[in-house]
């Protein structure tokens, strides 16, 4: 799903850490047995649960149910073809953002920072 595409299916999401199973059912027009189900076919999907055992979504949890509901409703992609289609976006992006980090932040530099920050400490001691 491109940007735009995000931007224009995804209502505004309040700008909170965490969300409980009921609200995100709301926001997102799912039934929460449906968001619990997908929880064990998502492996990306993982909820932190309270200390009384309360599922709390965060911001990204949400953000991929978002375009679970979409691959899965609007694309008709099936369990499988979403979570395949999810897993090869999550390599891709994992290679881009490790390519642009590269270009950022070449290491000559760095070690070059990282010998004067040794160099400046060793004064101070």
């Amino acid at each position: 799903m491109t940007d735009v595409d995000s931007q224009l299916a995804t209502p505004q999401i309040p700008d909170r850490l965490y969300f409980r199973i009921g609200e995100v059912s709301d926001l997102v027009g799912i039934e929460p047995y449906v968001l619990r189900f997908w929880e064990t076919e998502f492996p990306s999907l993982s909820p932190k649960k309270s200390r009384t055992g309360h599922r709390l979504y965060r911001r990204k949890d949400v953000e991929l149910l978002f375009e679970i509901r979409h691959l899965l409703y609007e694309k008709r992609f099936t369990i499988e073809g979403a979570r395949q289609f999810l897993q090869s976006e999550a390599k891709t992006g994992r290679r881009a953002a490790g390519k642009v980090q590269q270009e950022l932040f070449p290491e000559e530099p760095l070690m070059g920072i990282r010998r004067e920050l040794a160099a400046i400490l060793e004064m101070l001691k």
